[in-house]
């Protein structure tokens, strides 16, 4: 029997594998979790390639967040379903050792955070919507104002707020 054939395809199980494969950016996950048509309903401020259906965009939003926190993991509190809904709720930690940058619904680049080597811990609420045992729905509830002061985001020092320029100069002229 191979690995993938005793691996869960129940709607909770899909959820949180998709919560883990965020954290190990495995390429290989991503594609046997999510339709090819897969939408993700969070990814309005994450980069252009984030904005693609199925596993792809997925990966590249888990590819987004590696690229900005090391030591990336989710700690699952609770998992609910209803039918083909499942309701994640957990908490995301990490450390915030890379630039990471936010953009406008048009793609350009809109903030920039440069790296504050702080140690985080987000609460997150992720609903997914699995059919055939695959996700074709993502849309979560985050603590973003709780994350932002931990990381020393607000309110900021002038000094951050040069960096933020800076970074936010150095990733717009690399899109």
């Amino acid at each position: 029997m191979t690995a993938s054939s005793t691996t869960s395809t129940t709607p909770t199980a899909v959820a949180v594998r998709s919560i883990h494969a965020m954290a190990s950016g495995d390429p290989d996950q991503f594609d046997s979790l999510y339709h090819r048509d897969a939408v993700d309903r969070e990814n309005a401020v994450q980069p252009p390639s984030s904005r693609v259906p199925g596993g792809t965009g997925f990966y590249s939003t888990a590819q987004w967040l590696r690229a900005a926190f090391a030591e990336l993991r989710y700690e699952i509190h609770e998992v609910v379903a209803d039918g083909e809904l499942v309701a994640v709720h957990s908490t995301m930690h990490g450390r915030h050792t890379g630039p990471i940058a936010f953009y406008t619904e048009e793609g350009a680049v809109d903030a920039v955070f440069p790296p504050t080597g702080k140690p985080f811990a987000m609460a997150q609420t992720h609903w997914f919507r699995v059919e055939d045992g695959r996700i074709a729905e993502h849309w979560a509830n985050r603590d973003d104002l709780g994350t932002a002061k931990q990381l020393g985001w607000i309110p900021p020092t002038p000094a951050y707020l040069f960096r933020m320029a800076w970074a936010k100069q150095r990733a717009a002229r690399r899109s």
